[in-house]
C-alpha cells in the first residue's frame, strides 16, 4: 500500500500539472471572445451595475416607508382628539414618510365629509406607490433582457466559429472549433448572473414595497376610524 501511494505520486503531480496548464481565469476567458463577445460583456456589466444602484437605491427608499414610529401616530392621535389639527399638520410635514403625507392630508381636509378624506388620502396613497415603485420596470427589465443579450453574444460568437471552419477548406480543427464555442458560451454565463440578480433583487424590492403599502393602508385606515368616531360624537 504505501509502496502503492509513492508510485502514484508523479501520476498525481503530472495530473495536477496538466490541470494548471488547462486552468484559465475568468477575465481572460472573458478577454478571448472576441470583438462582439467583448462588447456584449461590456453592456452586461454596465447593466450589473445599474441593476446593483437602482437596487440598493431603491431599497433605502423603501426602507423609509416601513419604517413605524409609534410615537409619531401616537401624537398625531392625541392631536386629533384634542382637536389641535395645525399641530397635527406641522409633525407631519417634520416627519419626511409616505405614511406622514397621507395623513397630512386628510388632517387638511378634516372639515370635509369621510369620503372626501378616504379619497384625498387614497390619492396621495397612489402618488407614494408610484414613487416607491420608480425604477423598478428598469431592473424587471434587466432581468429579461440580459440573459437574452448574452444568448445574441453566443449566437454570434457560434456563427462567426462556423463561419471559419467554412473558410478553413474543409481543414477542421478540433481544438480551434471547441476553443470559439466555449468563448462564445462565456456571454451566455455572464447574461445568466446578471439576469438571475436582477430578478432576484426585482422580487425582492416587490415584496418589500407589498409589506410598505399594507403599513399604510392599516395606518389610513385606523386614521379613518378616529375621524369617524369624532365626527359621530
Amino acid at each position: 500500500m504505501f509502496l502503492n501511494s509513492i508510485f502514484s505520486q508523479p501520476d498525481s503531480l503530472m495530473l495536477s500539472e496538466n490541470i494548471d496548464a488547462n486552468t484559465i481565469s475568468i477575465i481572460e476567458l472573458f478577454a478571448q471572445g472576441g470583438t462582439a463577445g467583448q462588447i456584449i460583456i461590456i453592456v452586461l456589466f454596465i447593466l450589473s451595475i445599474i441593476t446593483m444602484y437602482l437596487f440598493f437605491e431603491r431599497l433605502f427608499s423603501i426602507k423609509k416607508a416601513l419604517y413605524q414610529d409609534e410615537y409619531f401616530f401616537n401624537s398625531i392621535k392625541d392631536f386629533l382628539y384634542d382637536d389641535k389639527y395645525s399641530s397635527a399638520i406641522d409633525l407631519c410635514q417634520n416627519t419626511d414618510t409616505p405614511t406622514a403625507r397621507m395623513l397630512e392630508k386628510g388632517i387638511s381636509r378634516i372639515d370635509k365629509t369621510l369620503d372626501d378624506i378616504s379619497t384625498s388620502i387614497n390619492n396621495v396613497g397612489k402618488l407614494e406607490l408610484s414613487k416607491l415603485e420608480n425604477n423598478l420596470a428598469i431592473i424587471g427589465t434587466i432581468s429579461g433582457a440580459a440573459p437574452m443579450i448574452g444568448f445574441l453574444g453566443t449566437v454570434i460568437g457560434m456563427v462567426l466559429a462556423f463561419y471559419e471552419m467554412a473558410s478553413s477548406g474543409g481543414q477542421i480543427d478540433i481544438e480551434m472549433l471547441s476553443k470559439g464555442i466555449y468563448t462564445a458560451m462565456t456571454t451566455t454565463v455572464a447574461g445568466l448572473i446578471v439576469g438571475i440578480v436582477a430578478y432576484i433583487s426585482y422580487n425582492y424590492l416587490v415584496s418589500k414595497i407589498t409589506k410598505a403599502v399594507s403599513i399604510m393602508e392599516s395606518v389610513s385606515i385606523e386614521f379613518l376610524d378616529i375621524i369617524y368616531d369624532k365626527k359621530n360624537n
